[in-house]
């Protein structure tokens, strides 16, 4: 009774509604004399949401709401509760629901936003955005779980219709509508119900249900879900990326991610490309600090992007070049695609390490850890550009760091960098800044074995990246050069000169950066000069001329104002500039694949002969500036192709020149007031008729310079000795250029005389004048200077009579240095004639004025030799003489062998021996003052190497390999220094790479062997005449010396060799085994004994080879109680060494210069 009275108070429109809504059913139905159940259910679903305030509208148009959805809900939850037939109100609310929504337009309208309804023109009461009609019923507790099972049991209609015509994707939008509710009644019944749908729904559904897993459950379900979306991850990994997505966002316990995490890095490796960056992130977001360094290593070694990336290029390539039509650019992309992929993995792993100290520690110990070269990814270095680039937890250090350790060790190398930047070009684009960073870094080491590193990754930058970035690394070159540190210049002139000769078009367009550094030659050495000259001639006047054109006239006049110059500096920077634009111009053209010369312009002829005369002009007073131009131009013509015609013109005039200047005719009388007196010395012809006019110019030269100096009138051009050495040279480069390497012209230099003074002088040195013992000194520097040369010349000529005058020069070095020490000891405050015109000889050089004691050695070989001998007319009285000036230099007391200084400081002021001179070691030592070689030839002969030679040799290759092969850590100049130039007297040394020195090297390694098992014989034969003791009674004290410095020097030759760093790298590898493939030759013949024989002592010294450091060492303590030592560890005694005599000489035709 009382619920019959209550129900009308539900509200006042609803009978009234009921009414209408019955009389309507009448007139259409008049046979039904009451409503269908589901139309009465209907009824009451519309009539409550009529009353709560939203109005149901048909297919087209979205339903309105009059008030805010808070208030729909309360008023429709109140009339739930207020109505007498609750709660069996709320299944007929239910079920008119399910009728209303069962026409799919109205079902529609459900899903999508109700829209205000402002029919009294009244918008405050009414949000601007409501919910839908659905999302809002299921705000209401004692609906939900009804509106859950309809809304879930609807899911499976639509399933597999996709999107509508309007767009909107059901299944996506039903599940849309769980999501962020206040309350879910029963969420463990959702889940599992969510759970069964995704087991039956399509891979799309599927995507969206577990992707709003976390939105839609409470925190309490978390944990089971995760179990349950584990296991489904392994079953199917279509589904990868948005399990991994709600893995991310659930709130999982340590335990539950751990074993989630193990599963998804089994899986990594059948994980597609484009889900990688998803289960990248997932993996390197849910690690703790502990288990931060496994996780990131295992990732690191099962994260392959080389296997995913190159071959979808590969495929687009090969799919563009077939097709070259749409079917090609169809699949063009997914070399895009692929590349976007890694962009979006690298892009995780920024993440991680930018707000996880432990990720990007974890990053740098995975990639420290790795000990094999062959283990290294491109991944490494990827990632170490992204710690550089996101400098969290000051990562940027920790990068650089590992990166030169990685480097240095050999473990990352240019291999892996181009491999990267062949494949993640557009990838690593992002990165440039830090790239640019770390090569400049790597550049400014200090560390040599990091350097080339630096250079590679600024050359691979250029190469691969766009003009932006082009100009960029060009910039930075330049700075590199203009920071004056030695080993940071080297590298970057090499960069851009590599550049220029790779890239030529592209470095044309920054020729005026390059431009720049000539404004910073001052603190550039020689050959830096010649190497920026090469640059920016090659940018001006290569082939392409007209790329770089725009600098032409300003080289013009940079070269036209270091020539007028007066100060020698900028004059020498003038020649060497002049020189370089010669080659560039006139080098020679190749044509087609034929490789056929073409013969230069005109024009262009014309503009290096007039060159060429500009130069020539300007060096006509000074004879330094003369032959430092003879010198480049040397220098020039071995190290360049020049176009014929230009050869010509250089070497027309060479030869008669030369001997107008240098050679003079023997008469019986020589005319002259001369400071000593001169006589032809050193004549290896027998009966020559010319000498070289030694003495004469030089006294000559002397009075020319005190004229100039009196007197301010300008001077005009005079032949000096200065330029005897560099014109030869000239010459000789110009005649094997000219005759394809035949020196038949100028062979009769090698024997020629030279006019000197007797050196019976040196008995009385201390009574002379200083001006007499100035120019004695002088004298010997030529003489000595020439014979160099002359060696240089002729060292690679193949005849056995040729090798016999380079030897007999070679001992006669050795001599006239011993002259020349005990000449110094007695003239202090001598300053040498320059030698090596490229440099200052006088900077950083200490040459001692007072106690001889205070000097070292230049040469360490400077031992008596052959005497000279006097004008004769017969060869033979020139041998005795030279027997007889031997033994009086033998019987001299020791106190006044003594009195000599050493040649260490003077070094710069002694020609340059070339490479090639080395040859002369293949004549073997047999015994310490015999040496006994085969000279490949068919007529064996007894051709002499004394150990003074040996010594000489092996100091001068030691001294080169040091210069060459060991890698000098590059220090910045200190603010005061000594300018010393340690590169001087090496010109030649610098116009070849460390791998040929070493690949010569190499070459001479038998010899070596050879000699260094001769000195173990000799010593070895010592101490068994001496009863086992080296330096015994009977033992020669000079001769142990001078075995033990060839023995130490040997092994320091040998140990320099095999310690360059170069070997370390991929492409020096088979030289490395070519060179320990000698060493274990030479070890294995000596363990085969010839029956009958006794054993060998060679045998022995397999063990010096185990370590060559030891062995130095060793050697060097072994020495020091035997003798008294110099300055730098060689003794310095004069030792008697067989003599060149009768039986060795041979009867031939005395060439001369024709």
């Amino acid at each position: 009774m009382m619920r019959k009275k209550r129900r009308p108070s539900a509200g006042k429109g609803e009978g009234a509604t009921s009414t209408t809504k019955a009389k309507k059913s009448r007139s259409t139905a008049p046979k039904s004399k009451e409503p269908a159940p589901e139309e009465t259910n209907e009824r009451v679903f519309g009539v409550f949401l009529r009353e709560a305030g939203v109005t149901l509208k048909q297919a087209g148009t979205s339903n309105e709401i009059a008030v805010d959805q808070i208030v729909f809900q309360k008023r429709l939850q109140k009339q739930l509760q207020k109505s007498p037939r609750y709660p069996g109100i709320v299944q007929e609310f239910a079920a008119g629901l399910e009728s209303h929504i069962e026409d799919p337009e109205r079902f529609r309208n459900c899903l999508l936003p109700c829209v205000p309804r402002l029919s009294d023109g009244n918008s405050d009461n009414v949000s601007s955005f409501q919910e839908s009609l659905l999302r809002m019923l299921l705000g209401i507790e004692m609906l939900q779980t009804v509106i859950i099972n309809t809304l879930l049991e609807k899911l499976p209609e639509f399933m597999f219709d996709g999107a509508g015509d309007g767009g909107l994707n059901i299944p996506h939008t039903i599940i849309n509508q769980f999501k962020w509710l206040d309350r879910v009644m029963d969420s463990k019944e959702l889940a599992a119900k969510l759970m069964e749908l995704v087991s039956v729904a399509p891979v799309e559904v599927q995507r969206d249900i577990i992707s709003s897993l976390p939105e839609i459950l409470e925190d309490s379900q978390h944990n089971d879900i995760a179990k349950e979306l584990n296991s489904l991850l392994q079953e199917n990994t279509q589904i990868t990326v948005p399990i991994l997505d709600a893995l991310s966002s659930l709130n999982l316990s340590s335990s539950i991610l751990t074993e989630v995490r193990g599963a998804v890095m089994v899986t990594l490796a059948a994980v597609q490309l484009e889900d990688l960056p998803v289960v990248v992130k997932f993996i390197l977001h849910s690690v703790s600090a502990s288990d931060a360094y496994e996780v990131v290593r295992d990732l690191r070694k099962k994260l392959e992007l080389e296997q995913c990336v190159l071959p979808l290029v590969l495929q687009a390539s090969q799919s563009l070049i077939k097709s070259k039509g749409s079917a090609g650019s169809a699949s063009a992309p997914s070399a895009g695609s692929s590349q976007d992929s890694v962009t979006l993995i690298l892009d995780g792993i920024k993440s991680a390490v930018r707000f996880q100290k432990t990720i990007s520690e974890a990053w740098l110990k995975a990639i420290e850890s790795v000990d094999e070269e062959e283990d290294h990814k491109v991944l490494d270095l990827l990632v170490l550009f992204i710690l550089h680039s996101t400098n969290a937890n000051q990562s940027r250090r920790g990068a650089e760091r590992v990166l030169k350790v990685k480097v240095r060790s050999g473990f990352i190398q240019e291999v892996l960098l181009q491999r990267t930047f062949r494949d993640y070009a557009q990838v690593m684009r992002g990165y440039f800044p830090s790239i640019l960073a770390l090569a400049q870094s790597l550049l400014r080491s200090p560390d040599p074995c990091v350097v080339p590193f630096g250079g590679h990754m600024y050359r691979h930058s250029f190469t691969a990246f766009d003009s932006y970035c082009q100009q960029e690394v060009v910039g930075s070159l330049v700075t590199h050069v203009c920071s004056g540190v030695g080993g940071e210049v080297d590298m970057a002139l090499e960069l851009l000169c590599g550049l220029v000769t790779e890239k030529h078009s592209e470095m044309a367009l920054y020729a005026v950066f390059v431009k720049g550094i000539l404004d910073y030659m001052d603190n550039l050495t020689p050959q830096q000069i010649r190497r920026l000259f090469h640059l920016l001639s090659s940018l001006a006047f290569g082939q392409q001329q007209q790329q770089g054109s725009h600098i032409q006239d300003d080289m013009h006049i940079v070269i036209r104002k270091q020539l007028s110059s007066t100060v020698p500096k900028y004059k020498r920077i003038g020649i060497i500039g002049a020189v370089r634009i010669v080659g560039s111009m006139g080098a020679a053209r190749l044509k087609g694949k034929e490789s056929k010369n073409v013969s230069l312009p005109q024009e262009t002829l014309r503009h290096v002969t007039a060159l060429l005369e500009l130069v020539k002009s300007s060096i006509e007073s000074s004879p330094e500036a003369a032959a430092l131009y003879y010198d480049e131009l040397s220098n020039l013509m071995l190290s360049s192709t020049l176009d014929p015609q230009v050869q010509e013109n250089i070497g027309k005039c060479v030869i008669d020149d030369f001997q107008v200047d240098f050679v003079a005719d023997l008469g019986p009388e020589m005319s002259g007031s001369f400071p000593l007196t001169p006589c032809v010395m050193y004549d290896l012809e027998g009966q020559g008729n010319i000498a070289i006019n030694l003495l004469p110019l030089l006294a000559n030269d002397i009075k020319t310079k005190g004229e100039q100096h009196s007197q301010t009138t300008k001077a005009h051009k005079r032949v000096s000795p200065l330029g005897l050495c560099p014109f030869f040279r000239l010459l000789r480069v110009c005649e094997h250029r000219l005759h394809q390497g035949d020196l038949d012209e100028i062979d009769g230099l090698l024997g020629c005389p030279l006019i000197l003074t007797d050196m019976d002088v040196m008995e009385k040195m201390e009574s002379r004048s200083k001006a007499e013992r100035e120019f004695l000194c002088t004298l010997l520097f030529y003489t000595i200077n020439w014979f160099r040369e002359v060696i240089n010349a002729f060292c690679e000529q193949k005849e056995t009579e040729m090798k016999m005058k380079v030897m007999t020069r070679l001992q006669n070095i050795t001599y006239l240095q011993t002259l020349l020490e005990r000449a110094l000891a007695v003239t202090p405050g001598f300053v040498p004639p320059v030698a090596n015109f490229d440099g200052e000889s006088t900077d950083g050089v200490t040459l001692s004025s007072a106690a001889p004691v205070s000097k070292a050695k230049k040469d360490g070989a400077g031992k008596k030799r052959k005497a000279p001998a006097k004008i004769s007319s017969e060869s033979g009285s020139q041998l005795d003489e030279a027997t007889e000036a031997e033994k009086t230099q033998q019987e001299q007391p020791e106190k006044e062998v003594r009195h000599s200084v050493s040649l260490v400081p003077y070094r710069p002021y002694f020609r340059e021996l070339d490479m090639e001179v080395l040859n002369v070691l293949q004549c073997g030592l047999l015994s310490c003052s015999l040496l006994d070689s085969e000279l490949h030839t068919k007529v064996r002969e007894e051709v002499l190497l004394g150990p003074a030679e040996l010594v000489f040799l092996l100091e001068d290759m030691h001294r080169k390999l040091e210069f060459s092969l060991t890698a000098a850590p590059a220090k910045r100049t200190p603010f005061f220094k000594g300018r010393a130039d340690k590169s001087l007297g090496f010109s030649h040394l610098q116009q070849r790479s460390p791998k040929d020195i070493a690949s010569y090297c190499v070459q001479l390694l038998p010899a070596l062997c050879s000699h260094l098992e001769n000195c173990h014989n000799h010593f070895q034969t010592m101490m068994s005449e001496n009863n086992g003791i080296v330096d015994g009674p009977a033992t020669d004290v000079q001769e142990h010396n001078l075995m033990s410095s060839g023995y130490q020097l040997l092994l320091q030759v040998l140990n320099t060799t095999l310690s360059w760093s170069g070997f370390s790298q991929p492409g020096q590898r088979s030289l490395l085994k070519k060179a320990l493939g000698v060493l274990a030759v030479r070890l294995k013949e000596t363990q085969l004994q010839v029956p009958g024989e006794p054993p060998r002592h060679d045998a022995k010294s397999q063990r010096g080879l185990v370590s060559l450091p030891a062995s130095v060492h060793c050697v060097g303590e072994r020495r020091r109680p035997c003798c008294l030592q110099r300055a730098d560890g060689f003794p310095r005694e004069t030792i008697p060494r067989p003599r060149l005599g009768h039986s060795q000489r041979r009867e031939g035709t005395r060439e001369q210069i024709q």
